[in-house]
This record gives structure tokens, C-alpha cells and sequence, in this order.
């Protein structure tokens, strides 16, 4: 481990955020998933008031 010694090095900031393909393709997916849950939620709530559903 090492030791800081300098004031300004305390200061420093060093590191950040490392954004892949993963992470993003990841996001992608799940907002993609969101819409599809609404849009089969939606045209369900659509036959069921429309009467336009299929005998089983």
C-alpha cells in the first residue's frame, strides 16, 4: 500500500468510469424489455376493451 505524503496528492483524482460494449448493449436490452412489456401490456388492455379476444 502506499503512502500519500503530498496535500496535493490527496487532491488528486485518478480512476473513473470504464463504459464497454457490455454494459451498454446490457442497458440496451433492458430498456428494450421495458417497451415490450408495455407494449403487450397496452394492446392486451386493447382487446380486452375492444372485445376482441379469442374463445379457448
Amino acid at each position: 500500500m502506499k503512502i500519500i505524503t503530498k496535500q496535493n496528492d490527496l487532491l488528486e483524482i485518478s480512476g473513473g468510469i470504464n463504459v464497454s460494449g457490455s454494459v451498454i448493449n446490457a442497458f440496451a436490452k433492458g430498456i428494450e424489455s421495458i417497451l415490450n412489456v408495455g407494449r403487450s401490456l397496452g394492446t392486451a388492455i386493447r382487446r380486452l376493451y375492444s372485445g376482441n379476444l379469442c374463445k379457448i
